[in-house]
């Protein structure tokens, strides 16, 4: 048990510290992670709101397809999007492969089906009243979407911590897109794993406090954001 209380002793020194390594690998974390959510809620939000305010021929196999890839291994995602920017595939030629772009365009397609699943289901729940009641005040189409929006505004926000959570979190598309660089593609994820291997444990610790911190940060968001709405 020495080595447990030694290493958590240590990683609160390499935190309280600034130790650059660690801290580089906090920050390269949080610009992919939000450069992915960014992304994400520019497509997801959009289509949600399109998935959940009307009704169209196909709309429940489509939210079948969307409710299915809530549950995308992240592995699967970053072996679809390797074999696209590597060398050989068809977008090797924009250098996606190893860097923080193609980390954060991985990381989209893995949690754009939460924003969308998420704000569709947001959308449908609002009370029917309101847009007839803003149809009888003489409201246009886009003041009848807007309005339909801000309704729904708390809603899809926790939708949207909701997927900045599995961003962070998420360790394999990391692993094979941004191929764990040092100082430039490493993220706190597959910094822990790999400090953890190379025996560095009061490192990988530092790195998960870290990552449970901000794991707790956006838990209490989400309660927040749901007592809301």
């Amino acid at each position: 048990m020495d080595y447990i209380t030694n290493g958590f002793i240590e990683a609160l020194r390499l935190l309280f510290s600034g130790d650059i390594e660690a801290y580089t690998v906090v920050f390269t974390t949080i610009k992919i992670s939000s450069l992915s959510i960014t992304a994400s809620l520019v497509i997801g939000v959009p289509l949600g709101f399109l998935l959940g305010y009307y009704e169209f021929p196909g709309k429940r196999q489509i939210r079948t397809v969307v409710d299915t890839l809530l549950a995308l291994p992240t592995v699967v995602v970053g072996l679809v999007v390797y074999a696209f920017v590597t060398r050989q595939g068809p977008l090797g030629g924009m250098g996606l492969l190893f860097t923080i772009p193609g980390i954060a365009v991985a990381q989209t397609i893995l949690i754009t089906p939460i924003v969308i699943s998420l704000t569709a289901t947001a959308v449908e729940s609002l009370d029917r009243r309101l847009r007839e009641t803003l149809m009888t005040l003489g409201a246009r189409q886009g003041q009848l979407l807007l309005a339909s929006i801000m309704e729904a505004r708390h809603a899809i926000a926790a939708a949207a911590v909701t997927a900045y959570g599995r961003a962070i979190s998420e360790v394999g598309i990391s692993m094979m897109i941004g191929g764990n660089i040092k100082w430039y593609t490493r993220t706190i994820t597959t910094a822990i794993a790999l400090e953890t291997a190379k025996g560095q444990f009061a490192l990988g610790m530092a790195l998960g406090i870290v990552l449970l911190t901000l794991a707790l940060l956006v838990n209490i968001m989400l309660v927040a954001l749901k007592k809301r709405s």
